[in-house]
């Protein structure tokens, strides 16, 4: 089924259309619903343990082997994923959906929608945070991709040395690929993706098991003391982890803004039941295969598996970084339909793809246009260490601006007491600040890429918006009031059999097309 988008409404009217929770919820089984979002969801935060330790240790501020930096890590991404991916996205922002959507964009027009608007500059600097958001999120999702495949490809390095010149070209080739099949739907997409990824995360679970069983007391990481005692022991490299360890989170804001393919529940569902435990598990083995070979740290991912396995587990990542790329590319779909809606960006081609699923959808240009800016990055930066540099500042400037939204929700959507409210929005701001502040440090390195997208982005996102404003006005301004027009019609007008509807943005004016 195929439409184009239809004119955007102002993003008042938006904000003000009233809806049920969910209205918009796909239909099927809890079981095929949670498997579609193992397939397309959660690729991108699946595929993090590819790299997310090895940049820890090995990346731009390197950390010493040894067992408290190991112990200190593992405790800060367990934390981490328990805090703010289990607490803050899975369990608190996918309550507050817009019509069944998710993402920055939905979370703005829930809070307009259900306050009545905030007062003047208070809403303005709302709109300015939720815009501000949405920008930095296109910055994710052109480096995801190029990250993610050019992680798993380049594993064919450690099977066998030679294949350098090669990892480019196989990169492009498969990310060239991924944008082309876009057009089939993510339906089509998580019925095929989903018992790959399922497979996928069965098969980090087991690595990681294996591994633990050789070195147990990896698990006392489970202990938050480890992270604390990482920070005393040198706050200044631990500091400067953070930047590292923050890619075991990237792709939790791509869970909210994707919600509206599979529906709150199957997310929750699969990440309860399967993606955290298999994430941790995996992560915690590489903790353990730290203390037994130090050396392995410059990829411990693949090293987790005996040198007979590692090929597979190469072809098995490869294929799970491009389901990973899905993950970003249909958030970017969903987040420029609300986009459109709310009168930020032009009319765009709106392709609907399931006809129980509205959230379902496919936009060409936005397809076209992050493939030529994903393979601009690759041949920019040419390897997934260069382009960790990058990674990270887009995604946690986007999370503390969430939190900052989410404190707007919970008082005034939600009515929470002020102690109740206070509590769990400034831990998730300690996070995402702490977050935030040590990817800073990353722009000179390639963090700069991303705060370009986002800039250009904002600008074009708040032009197009002031430019709509701005003729809508004048049109108001031109438009024949009603009344005259009732009256000139009573005394003379040619007329046709048959009945039109002539669309208006005012109630108060005829429009244009109406008069010829």
């Amino acid at each position: 089924m195929t439409a184009a988008s239809k004119d955007p409404a102002p993003a008042a009217a938006v904000a003000h259309d009233d809806s049920d929770h969910g209205h918009h919820a796909p239909k099927g089984s809890l079981h095929a619903l949670a498997l579609g979002a193992v397939g397309v969801v959660y690729g991108d935060i699946g595929t993090s343990p590819l790299y997310a330790m090895k940049e820890t240790f090995v990346g731009h501020h390197p950390l010493a082997v040894d067992l408290v930096h190991v112990f200190g890590v593992v405790s800060l991404i367990f934390w981490s994923l328990l805090i703010i991916v289990t607490g803050k996205y899975i369990f608190l922002t996918m309550r507050a959906d817009n019509k069944g959507e998710g993402g920055s964009l939905a979370l703005l027009a829930l809070i307009q929608r259900k306050t009545g608007g905030l007062p003047g500059r208070w809403s303005h600097g709302l709109v300015m945070l939720g815009v501000l958001a949405t920008a930095l999120f296109f910055g994710d999702c052109m480096i995801t991709p190029a990250i993610s495949v050019l992680s798993a490809v380049e594993g064919l390095v450690v099977v066998q040395s030679g294949f350098e010149p090669f990892v480019l070209p196989i990169a492009a080739a498969i990310l060239i690929g991924l944008f082309v099949i876009q057009a089939r739907g993510t339906d089509l997409l998580g019925k095929f993706f989903g018992p790959i990824m399922l497979v996928y995360f069965l098969t980090l679970a087991a690595l990681g098991v294996n591994s633990i069983l050789q070195r147990p007391e990896v698990l006392q990481a489970f202990n938050p003391l480890w992270a604390v005692r990482f920070f005393l022991a040198d706050p200044t490299l631990a500091f400067l982890a953070l930047g590292s360890v923050v890619l075991a989170l990237t792709g939790a804001e791509a869970l909210y803004a994707d919600m509206g393919h599979f529906g709150r529940k199957p997310i929750q569902a699969a990440w309860v039941l399967l993606i955290f435990p298999a994430l941790m598990l995996n992560y915690l083995g590489q903790g353990a295969l730290l203390l037994r070979m130090p050396e392995a740290a410059s990829n411990p991912f693949f090293m987790l598996a005996s040198e007979g396995w590692r090929l597979p587990l190469v072809i098995l990542a490869t294929l799970a970084t491009i389901i990973a790329s899905q993950a970003v590319i249909t958030g970017a779909f969903s987040v420029c339909q609300q986009a459109v809606q709310l009168g930020l960006m032009p009319r765009l081609r709106i392709n609907h793809t399931s006809a129980s699923a509205l959230g379902q959808i496919y936009l060409p240009s936005v397809n076209w246009a992050l493939m030529v800016m994903v393979l601009v990055l690759v041949l920019m930066f040419r390897e997934s260490s260069n382009l960790a540099a990058a990674y990270g500042i887009a995604v946690t400037g986007t999370m503390f601006i969430t939190t900052c939204m989410l404190a707007v929700l919970v008082r005034r959507v939600w009515r929470w007491p002020l102690p109740l409210a206070i509590a769990p929005i400034a831990l998730l701001l300690f996070f995402d600040g702490a977050y935030f502040a040590s990817n800073v440090t990353k722009i000179p390195d390639g963090g700069w890429f991303p705060l370009l997208v986002g800039l250009i982005a904002f600008t074009l996102l708040t032009t197009w918006a002031k430019g709509r404003q701005l003729m809508i006005a004048r049109l108001r301004e031109s438009a024949m009031p009603v009344k005259i027009f009732i009256e000139s019609a009573a005394i003379a007008a040619t007329r046709v059999p048959g009945t039109a509807v002539f669309m208006t943005s005012t109630p108060d004016g005829v429009p244009h097309a109406l008069l010829h």
